[in-house]
């Protein structure tokens, strides 16, 4: 129970960190926006995963890409499932082009690296989008959400994500060493 609060934690962290960095202040979503934000950043996430473990030997960085493909395919399933719950059909809209634009050049950047270089490319990108989920939930959603449960699931969030972006920084110091 207390595992799957975390994971829809998880996906509305997600909508929040991508609509902060892909879309203007302003912008107002429809629910169905949201919705297929939520799940195409997962999937992007769970994109970046995959092509982690094609491209590297290091058997920590496979363990970090397996944890994220893991916990991001889990949230997309309740993602969907809320939203089916909800009767909303996600809908594309500019943010979500906004991601899959930049997630291509992200992609094509990542399968150009090999070796030492791939993994210090991959695990750089994951400190950041951590960090910017952290000060989107923290400076943004917490204090902007009207719903005392949505507040409560984002709040309980924040350690798991802390917990995140300490291991990824932790994987940046080592593969930095090397």
């Amino acid at each position: 129970m207390k595992r799957m609060m975390k994971l829809k934690a998880a996906a509305f962290v997600a909508i929040a960190c991508t609509f902060m960095l892909a879309a203007p202040a302003s912008a107002q979503l429809t629910d169905p926006e949201i919705a297929s934000i939520a799940v195409t950043a997962n999937q992007i996430d769970i994109d970046y995963a995959h092509i982690a473990q094609q491209n590297t030997k290091n058997q920590e960085v496979l363990r970090f890409a397996k944890t994220m493909i893991a916990d991001h395919q889990s949230v997309i399933d309740q993602a969907v499932a809320l939203a089916g719950k909800l009767h909303v059909t996600p809908k594309d809209n500019a943010t979500t082009q906004k991601l899959k634009s930049d997630a291509a050049k992200m992609e094509k950047s990542l399968k150009a690296k090999k070796g030492a270089a791939f993994d210090r490319a991959y695990v750089n990108n994951e400190v950041n989008y951590h960090r910017a989920v952290i000060s989107t939930v923290e400076k943004v959603l917490i204090p902007q959400s009207d719903n005392a449960e949505l507040k409560s699931l984002l709040q309980s969030v924040m350690p798991v994500l802390r917990a995140h972006l300490e291991h990824a920084e932790m994987l940046q110091k080592k593969l930095a060493v090397k």
